[in-house]
């Protein structure tokens, strides 16, 4: 899945583009959308804490680094003369354990802060635009960013992410 981003001037729009996509066989879990507080979306489908925070790559970097510290560490303790005889099972749950340290406090500090990505377009969003994320698989991109280009020309595209999380 790769996520789209759009910047809509103003809910009108964003109404129209969420119908052609669901006329389209886009999800409506697919579609996001972020707005200055106060801007009423009624039905549009509001981004979650989890679109809007860096809580997914968060996740991914702690689950990475703490895998590989807990991987050095087993293998250390495999390695030190400390009387105690340990296999691969050990190394195997010292990383297991790194990994899950890892990934829930980076997923802590990374729900708290704020998308380094939506961050770009804060200053469209104060002015009061909709930014408008889709995500779709890879082989629709083009073809999503068209349908939205040809029948809004208002609209401005932004690009896609090379991946995205659930």
């Amino acid at each position: 899945m790769r996520r789209i981003y759009f910047l809509v001037p103003n809910t009108t729009i964003a109404h129209a583009i969420v119908d052609e996509l669901l006329l389209d066989r886009v999800e409506a879990r697919h579609i996001h959308v972020v707005a200055k507080s106060g801007i009423p979306l009624g039905d549009l489908p509001e981004a979650t804490v989890f679109h809007k925070s860096d809580f997914f790559p968060a996740l991914e970097q702690g689950l990475a680094m703490g895998g590989a510290t807990g991987l050095l560490a087993g293998l250390a303790a495999v390695a030190l003369p400390t009387g105690l005889v340990l296999g691969g099972g050990a190394v195997f749950a010292i990383t297991l354990a790194g990994a899950g340290v890892g990934g829930l406090m980076s997923t802590m500090v990374g729900i708290s802060i704020d998308s380094r990505r939506i961050e770009e377009f804060q200053a469209a969003i104060e002015r009061g635009e909709l930014l408008l994320m889709i995500d779709v698989p890879r082989d629709r991109v083009e073809e999503i960013e068209t349908i939205v280009m040809k029948h809004h020309p208002e609209v401005e595209c932004e690009g896609a992410d090379p991946h995205t999380f659930p």
